[in-house]
């Protein structure tokens, strides 16, 4: 058996290497724990086993995502979840029942709400208030219940959530609106015609 002192200095450093990224990981996950930010697994080591109802209507797949590592914002300065994305299967949809499946495919809990932009008004650009969070008046209905429909606690790593709702013509924006989820680009633009 080789003492280290006999070990190759390209071996050293791999071994030097490996163990820091182990500590480094295992450093973020107890602090994501302890902070209350982490709340589950990834969501491809996890299977959806929600069983999803016959959903009336056009039917728009949302997606929930997030690339993981820590962000900017938050309690403490920081948010365990990365860059984050939402996004729909549907940029324009016909005028009437529009159910929305929902899919959390990221690693921390997330929600999706209907507002409707005025005008001229852009997707994206509503005012953050100092909580993090966008205003939700004039707010459709969301999908925040795990393995539900309708409002929740919030959609958990892996799991589904929908919603039914009867859609006018105009643009309507899909948020997610936990704090500093929107900021970090959870938001899509949907055309109803």
């Amino acid at each position: 058996m080789k003492s280290i002192k006999d070990s190759s200095p390209r071996a050293l450093v791999t071994v030097g290497a490996l163990v820091t990224l182990i500590l480094a990981g295992l450093s973020m996950l107890a602090i994501g724990v302890l902070g209350g930010r982490v709340t589950g697994p990834p969501a491809f080591l996890l299977g959806s086993s929600c069983t999803i109802p016959d959903l009336p209507g056009t039917v728009v797949n949302v997606s929930l995502t997030n690339m993981g590592g820590p962000m900017m914002g938050g309690r403490n300065g920081m948010i365990f979840g990365g860059a984050m994305r939402l996004s729909a299967d549907h940029a324009a949809v016909h005028h009437g029942t529009v159910s929305f499946l929902v899919t959390n495919a990221g690693s921390v809990s997330h929600e999706m709400v209907i507002l409707p932009l005025s005008g001229s008004q852009i997707a994206g650009t509503r005012t953050i208030g100092g909580d993090a969070m966008v205003n939700e008046a004039g707010s459709l209905g969301e999908a925040s219940t795990s393995c539900g429909a309708g409002a929740g606690q919030g959609i958990l790593p892996g799991i589904s959530s929908w919603i039914s709702v009867e859609l006018k013509p105009g643009r309507y924006e899909l948020v997610c609106n936990l704090p500093g989820h929107y900021a970090a680009g959870m938001y899509t633009q949907i055309v109803v015609t």
